[in-house]
């Protein structure tokens, strides 16, 4: 399979950085649309350390940031926004469909509905071995450059 962006390449798209930064690399991406990326899930992450010992479970709200992520990529890659940062401005309809444990690969769809200015809507899904494990929609915020 041919990555679309390298996790070095996510790194110089968006400021997050270990032990936050949660995408390993692009599968595909149609810039102002839809992006899809990967999450490597290892028992070496540092949340597992406390969410859950002897069960653990990847805390539902790094999936969510996983997502955004994901979705930063998407709107940074837009021409009208390069250069800036996006920022989370809500997160509604939020639902947690299976656990993410150890060795789960996490792959994260975010697509854009709609874009007004400088703030829009999308639907996110992350999936592990093609079924949902959670969903949500975001409001995003572009910052100024």
């Amino acid at each position: 399979m041919t990555k679309v962006l390298t996790a070095v390449e996510v790194m110089e798209l968006i400021p997050n950085r270990y032990p936050i930064c949660y995408i390993d690399y692009v599968d595909e991406l149609e810039p102002g649309k839809k992006i899809i990326a990967t999450k490597n899930v290892t028992i070496n992450e540092d949340f597992f350390q406390g969410h859950f010992p002897g069960n653990p479970v990847m805390p539902g709200v790094l999936i969510l940031e996983s997502l955004a992520q994901a979705g930063s990529i998407l709107i940074l890659k837009s021409e009208e926004f390069l250069g800036r940062t996006a920022y989370i401005g809500g997160i509604n309809k939020a639902k947690f469909r299976q656990k993410v444990v150890p060795g789960d690969v996490v792959k994260l769809s975010f697509e854009i509905i709609k874009i007004k200015g400088s703030v829009g809507t999308a639907n996110a899904i992350a999936t592990v071995e093609g079924k949902k494990a959670a969903e949500c929609e975001f409001t995003f915020i572009v910052g100024q450059q």
